[in-house]
C-alpha cells in the first residue's frame, strides 16, 4: 500500500501552493508548520518571506488566506500576531486520515524512497572477558537503530566487532596447551550455560595471568605463542579458535537476556581483517596519507594537537611492525564499502572513542575509500552513571557484571507484576514472562529515552515504576487497551468521520497522525531517543483520552465503535514503536 500523507503535509502542501500564487517570485516556499497550541498548526514562514520581499507580512498573510484551500481538511484559519497563521483541521479530517493509516499494516508509515545500504558496528564485547555495565549501551542503542533502519526500507548489516585478538592470547592459549582441560564442559559434549562458559574463561584467564606474572619461563613461551598466533599455525589458531567459542556461549546467553537476536555470520571481530592489514598499510604508506615517524606508520593532522602542541598523529603500525585499531578500522572500512557496497556506515561506540574515529574516518577520506557517496557516522553515547552521578560501579568498586544488573531487573519488574496479577488474572507462567519482559524493558526504555551522547543515571527503582516516563508506563497503557478490547465483546472499532470530537480524542487523534513523520525523523537521525518521547506522549495522551472519554460507555454505538477505533490504532502504534525499540508488550499487565 502507498504511504498516507500526514495530515501535517497535507495542510504543509496547501499553504506552500497558497504562499507560491500570493508570491510568485518566492518559489516553493517553506510555510514552517509546526503544532502549536494555539491551534492545531501555526504556519510561521511569512515573517520572513515578506521582510525578504519587502511587504507587509500580516497583509501577505491575508492573501495566503484567502487563496488556501481549505476543502476537506482545514475547518479554520485566523491570522496571528506579526503575520502567523493559525489552522485548525476538521474532526472529519482527522479520523479520515487516521482510517487510511489504521488500513495499512505498516500505520502510513512511507518507504524511503532513497534508501541504502547500512553497516552498522554495534555490540563488541571481547573475547574471554566478562561483559559489564559499559556493554550495555551499545548493544540497545545498536539494536534499536537496526529496527528503525530497516523498517523505513533500509538494506542493514550486522557488524558486531568483538575483540578476539591482540597479545593476551599468547598467555591464554599457552596456558591451554599445557592445561588442556580447563575449558572442558562439565557436561562433557553438551553445551555449556553462558555462566559455566564465562567461568571456565574466569578461571583460566587468572591463573594464566598469576603463572605470566611469577614465572619468567612461561612468560617467554607465552609471547612466543603470540608469534605463532599472528604467523597462523594451525594448533595455535585450532586453540584460540576454542576461546572464541566459548565466549561466544557466554555472548549469546548474555543477548539472550537483553532479548536480542546476534547471529554468527554478523560476528566479525578483529580477526576478521587480518589478511588486510599488510595492504592497507602499503596503500597508505604509498599514497602519502601515511607517513614513517620513529619507525612508525603514522597519519598526522594539523587539527588535532597533544597537549605539548604537537599534532597528534594516528598509529596504524606500531614500530615493532605491530599493527594498532587503526589499521583493523581502516581495512573494515575498506570491507564494508567495497565488498558489502555501504552507503552509510555507523559506528555505536563510546563517546571516548570520538578522536580516535574522527582520524580514522579522515584517513579513510584522504585515502579516498570513503568518498561523497558514503557517509560514516560515529553514533557516540555517554556513560551510564549509579545513583550518585558517578560511573557505574559496585559497593566493591569494581564494575557491574552485565548479567547481574539484568538479574536485577527482573527480579524487581517481576515483583511488581506481581503485586497487580491477582486484579488482572495472571498465571505464574505470565507473572514469570511478563517480568522478563517489563524488567528488560526497563533496562533498554532508560538508555533509549535518553539521547545517546548524554550520561544517564542508572535507577531502578525509577525505571520499574508505573509513573513517570518509564516502559512500564507505556506496556501498562497498552495492556489496558488490550484489556478494553477484550471487554469491547461484538462492539469492533469502527472508524466514523461524521462524529464530533471531543478535545482529547483531537489531541490523540493528531498525534497518531505523527507517527510517520517521526519514524522517518528518528531514522535520518539516528536518534531512537525520539522515538522513546513520540511513545511517552502517545501513552500520557491516551491516559487523558481514557480518564476523560468513556470507551465502552460512550453515549452512542457509533460513538463505542470510533473510540475503539481510536484505542485499537493507539494499541497497535504503542506496539510498532516499542517493538523498533526491542521492547515488548504484554497482553495482560
Amino acid at each position: 500500500m502507498a504511504s498516507v500523507p500526514s495530515l501535517a503535509s497535507s495542510v504543509e502542501q496547501r499553504v506552500s501552493d497558497a504562499l507560491a500564487s500570493a508570491l510568485p517570485e518566492a518559489g516553493a516556499a517553506d510555510p514552517l508548520l509546526r503544532r502549536s497550541d494555539r491551534a492545531d498548526f501555526q504556519a510561521n514562514g511569512i515573517l520572513a518571506l515578506a521582510k525578504k520581499a519587502k511587504a507587509n507580512p500580516r497583509e501577505l498573510a491575508a492573501t495566503v488566506l484567502e487563496g488556501l484551500d481549505k476543502s476537506g481538511v482545514i475547518k479554520e484559519v485566523e491570522v496571528s500576531g506579526p503575520g502567523f497563521l493559525n489552522i485548525t483541521v476538521s474532526d472529519e479530517a482527522i479520523i479520515r486520515t487516521l482510517a487510511a493509516r489504521a488500513a495499512d499494516d505498516r500505520l502510513g508509515v512511507p518507504l524511503n524512497g532513497s534508501a541504502g545500504t547500512t553497516v552498522i558496528d554495534y555490540a563488541q564485547p571481547n573475547v574471554a572477558k566478562e561483559m559489564h555495565v559499559g556493554h550495555l549501551r551499545s548493544a540497545v542503542i545498536g539494536a534499536a537503530m537496526v529496527e528503525i533502519l530497516e523498517f523505513t526500507g533500509e538494506k542493514v548489516i550486522r557488524r558486531h566487532h568483538i575483540g578476539d585478538w591482540g597479545t593476551q592470547f599468547g598467555m591464554l592459549i599457552q596456558y591451554l596447551l599445557e592445561h588442556p582441560h580447563e575449558l572442558d564442559h562439565k557436561g562433557g559434549d553438551e553445551e555449556a550455560s553462558g555462566e559455566e562458559a564465562m567461568s571456565n574463561l574466569n578461571r583460566l584467564y587468572k591463573a594464566s595471568r598469576a603463572l605470566f606474572d611469577s614465572d619468567e619461563e612461561f612468560k617467554t613461551r607465552a609471547r612466543a605463542r603470540v608469534v605463532d598466533l599472528q604467523a597462523g599455525d594451525p594448533r595455535t589458531l585450532e586453540l584460540w579458535q576454542r576461546f572464541v567459542d566459548e565466549s561466544k556461549i557466554y555472548f549469546y546467553s548474555v543477548f539472550n537476556k537483553l532479548d536480542m537476536d546476534i547471529q554468527d555470520p554478523d560476528v566479525v571481530g578483529e580477526s576478521g581483517y587480518n589478511d588486510m592489514l599488510v595492504e592497507t598499510c602499503k596503500l597508505l604508506e604509498e599514497s602519502g596519507v601515511a607517513v614513517r615517524s620513529n619507525g612508525a606508520l603514522c597519519v598526522f593532522f594539523d587539527e588535532y594537537k597533544g597537549p605539548d602542541g604537537n599534532p597528534t598523529p594516528l598509529i596504524v603500525q606500531k614500530s615493532d611492525g605491530g599493527f594498532g585499531y587503526a589499521a583493523t578500522d581502516l581495512s573494515a572500512i575498506r570491507n564494508r564499502v567495497t565488498d558489502l557496497a555501504a552507503t552509510s556506515l555507523i559506528y555505536v561506540v563510546d563517546a571516548r572513542q570520538s578522536l580516535h574515529f574522527k582520524m580514522v574516518f579522515e584517513t579513510a577520506r584522504r585515502a579516498g575509500w570513503l568518498n561523497d557517496g558514503v557517509k560514516a557516522v560515529q553514533l557516540a553515547f555517554g556513560t551510564v552513571l549509579g545513583k550518585d552521578g558517578k560511573p557505574f560501579k559496585t559497593r566493591e568498586g569494581e564494575t557491574v557484571r552485565l548479567v547481574d544488573l539484568l538479574d536485577e531487573a527482573v527480579e524487581r519488574a517481576t515483583a511488581v507484576v506481581r503485586e497487580k496479577a491477582e486484579k488482572v488474572g495472571l498465571t505464574e507462567a505470565e507473572i514469570v514472562e511478563n517480568g522478563q519482559y517489563v524488567g528488560i524493558g526497563a533496562v533498554k526504555y532508560a538508555d533509549l529515552s535518553t539521547s545517546a551522547a548524554r550520561d544517564y543515571k542508572f535507577d531502578l527503582d525509577q525505571m520499574v515504576s508505573l509513573n513517570g516516563d518509564t516502559s512500564v508506563y507505556l506496556q501498562y497503557a497498552y495492556a489496558r487497551i488490550r484489556s478494553i478490547m477484550r471487554n469491547a465483546g461484538d462492539r469492533k472499532p469502527v472508524a466514523h468521520p461524521e462524529l464530533e470530537l471531543a478535545p482529547a480524542e483531537r489531541a490523540l487523534g493528531l498525534h497518531l497522525d505523527g507517527f510517520g513523520a517521526l519514524i522517518e525523523e528518528a531514522a535520518a537521525d539516528y536518534a531512537p531517543h525520539k522515538l522513546a518521547a513520540y511513545l511517552y506522549q502517545l501513552s500520557s495522551l491516551y491516559t487523558t483520552f481514557y480518564a476523560d472519554c468513556p470507551v465502552l460507555k460512550a453515549d452512542t454505538p457509533e460513538q463505542v465503535e470510533n473510540r475503539l477505533f481510536l484505542c485499537d490504532l493507539t494499541a497497535r502504534t504503542l506496539s510498532k514503536g516499542m517493538a523498533l525499540l526491542g521492547i515488548r508488550t504484554p497482553e495482560k499487565l
